[in-house]
């Protein structure tokens, strides 16, 4: 009876040992497929990654350029790059490139003019023709020439980059080209005549080198902000939106703090315009002295962005310096900038 009681004991422990090791090993076992099964179907969550706003926000700062003298700038997207095209030592148009429309990187000369006095280039790449680029430029009428003696030609590239070869003269005493093209794919010719005052001019033309029809004014200086320097309207710039024509535009003296931009709005390219009541939509303020003579251009994020040039301080004179800054449309289709210097701004 003892022997047989000791086993009895004996088989109880080892029953009761195994009964544990099963119950635990159970659970175990249920509680490693339970993860398993949440890891397959996303119960799980792996480490997460960094959020945008966690990351470092992209900034840019005015001057987008760190330098006293480029003005009147054009920028060109082409190829998913941007070729901006200054005004600069007045020999003709350094080039430079951005893929961010923050950071440049200067590249040569595309186009020299022996005749000098180079103003305010435009730049248009024939996408929708033969896919030639060409420059409006605008150069004094003959070298040694000074003042407002100017006239305005175009020359012809296969590349953004150029040269470009001059194709001869468009306009007499007049500045500040700038081609645009129509939905239909119609072109016009903007400009500025100097006949008897600082006049926009529109232009129909049958190609990028040849006019069609005659010329029609469509803007001159009549506004008080537009005459506080010298009576002036100049920079012409053609935005469509939802078959609106917003004819953007610089008036006053372009050596003054009070430089401002303005628009007008027709229903055709070719006017009447009427001026915008709230006109100038970017002006002198806040640190700004003279923003004007300005180009628009799409983003890398899908936004309208203006890059323009502003004066160095509130003192007449050409120092100046190259700027970018958002432009926006509202519900109502009022055009809207904002203008900044020296703060960081969230980039495109």
């Amino acid at each position: 009876m003892g022997f047989d009681a000791g086993r009895q004991r004996r088989r109880g422990w080892l029953l009761t040992a195994f009964l544990v090791w099963h119950g635990v090993g159970m659970k175990f076992f249920g509680l490693l497929s339970a993860l398993v099964i949440m890891v397959l179907v996303g119960g799980v969550a792996p480490a997460r990654a960094q959020t945008p706003q966690a990351q470092t926000k992209r900034t840019y700062r005015n001057p987008i350029i760190d330098r006293i003298g480029p003005a009147d700038p054009h920028v060109l997207k082409y190829d998913g790059r941007y070729y901006l095209y200054p005004t600069t030592d007045g020999k003709g148009y350094d080039v430079f490139v951005s893929d961010d429309l923050v950071r440049w990187e200067q590249k040569p000369k595309c186009y020299t003019d022996p005749r000098g006095g180079a103003w305010a280039p435009d730049v248009f790449h024939h996408a929708k023709g033969d896919g030639k680029f060409y420059l409006y430029y605008t150069v004094s009428r003959a070298p040694g020439v000074s003042g407002l003696n100017k006239v305005i030609g175009v020359a012809v590239g296969d590349g953004p980059l150029g040269q470009f070869v001059d194709k001869g003269n468009l306009a007499d005493t007049a500045i500040d080209a700038h081609l645009f093209q129509d939905d239909d794919g119609t072109l016009y010719l903007y400009y500025v005549s100097l006949a008897g005052g600082f006049k926009i001019i529109v232009q129909p033309m049958a190609d990028p080198l040849t006019k069609r029809g005659e010329p029609k004014e469509v803007i001159r200086p009549t506004a008080d902000w537009e005459r506080k320097k010298g009576a002036v309207t100049e920079g012409p710039w053609m935005l469509k939106r939802q078959g609106i024509y917003y004819l953007m535009y610089s008036g006053s003296g372009a050596d003054g703090p009070d430089y401002a931009i303005g628009y007008a709005t027709a229903k055709s390219p070719l006017g009447p315009f009427t001026k915008h009541p709230g006109n100038p939509i970017a002006k002198r303020g806040h640190g700004v002295f003279g923003p004007g003579h300005h180009c628009v251009v799409t983003g890398p994020d899908g936004r309208l962005w203006m890059i323009y040039h502003q004066q160095n301080s509130e003192q007449v004179g050409w120092k100046r310096f190259l700027a970018l800054d958002p432009l926006w449309f509202d519900e109502q289709g009022v055009l809207h900038a904002k203008t900044t210097r020296g703060t960081d701004e969230p980039a495109p």
